[in-house]
């Protein structure tokens, strides 16, 4: 009797272990892993910059001499300085940007506020026959006449590196009266936040160089100082012919604030 009942818990166990076998394996399940988004620069945006602009204003010497000139006046020639001086400069920009694998190619237009609004010093230097210490000649005032504003509409083309772009710019800049071109480059860094609805924030540098063609004013109505010598009354210069060719270059380094949508 003992026998048997052995005999039959062997089988029993012998059952219970085939039964396990034909079970399925537990298997632990396999990660689930998110990929990352990957950044797009493809898109519009719109922003606002501001920075520091130099200008290189090329200005031609004046001849006084010829028919109109005041009695007594002998002439001379009027030298201007070149204001390579330096000034605020801040604006907007909009543009569109579309991503080709690692390069971006695009366009921005941006309107811009210069502080260049400056006197242009000039210095009178006399013809033969103007005798030193009885006549006196005192050179007028000019303004300068470089744009207070500027614009520019450009192409970019550049290279992507995740959220880091760098690109090079060229195209039409303009003022009030006349255009030129525009040339420069700089780098943007898409920041990880999306301020006011934008899909991106990007903060960047940029370096540009403007060239506005030339710029012909007649300054003053053609007033360039005033004359005096003993036994006169002072009289008015005036040069009929005073048309100064005045050059515009400048650069300008700016930082730029852009929403990306």
């Amino acid at each position: 009797m003992k026998r048997l009942l052995l005999s039959a818990t062997a089988l029993v166990a012998l059952a219970s272990v085939a039964q396990a076998a034909d079970l399925p394996a537990r298997v632990a399940p396999a990660p689930v892993f998110t990929p990352v988004p990957v950044f797009t620069w493809t898109g519009f945006y719109a922003g606002v910059n501001a920075g520091w602009g130099w200008r290189n204003d090329n200005n031609n010497a004046v001849l006084l001499t010829g028919p109109g000139l005041p009695a007594g006046f002998v002439g001379g020639t009027l030298l201007f300085s070149n204001n390579d001086d330096g000034g605020f400069t801040g604006g907007g920009q909009i543009g569109y940007n579309y991503q080709i694998g690692s390069f971006v190619i695009g366009a921005e237009a941006d309107i811009q506020w210069a502080d260049t609004d400056q006197n242009i010093n000039a210095v009178f230097v006399p013809a033969p026959g103007f005798v030193a210490g009885r006549d006196v000649f005192v050179p007028g005032v000019f303004n300068s006449n470089a744009p207070e504003w500027w614009g520019s509409v450009r192409a970019r083309l550049g290279v992507a590196i995740d959220r880091v772009l760098i690109y090079a710019t060229g195209g039409l800049a303009y003022t009030e009266d006349n255009t030129g071109w525009v040339v420069g480059g700089g780098v943007e860094w898409a920041l990880p936040v999306n301020w006011f609805g934008s899909s991106a924030v990007t903060f960047g540098v940029e370096g540009l160089w403007i060239n506005i063609d030339s710029d012909n004013n007649n300054f003053n109505n053609g007033f360039v100082g005033t004359f005096s010598t003993p036994g006169r009354a002072p009289v008015a210069v005036v040069a009929p012919a005073f048309d100064n060719n005045n050059d515009n270059e400048f650069g300008v380094v700016r930082a730029k604030l852009n929403f990306k949508f």
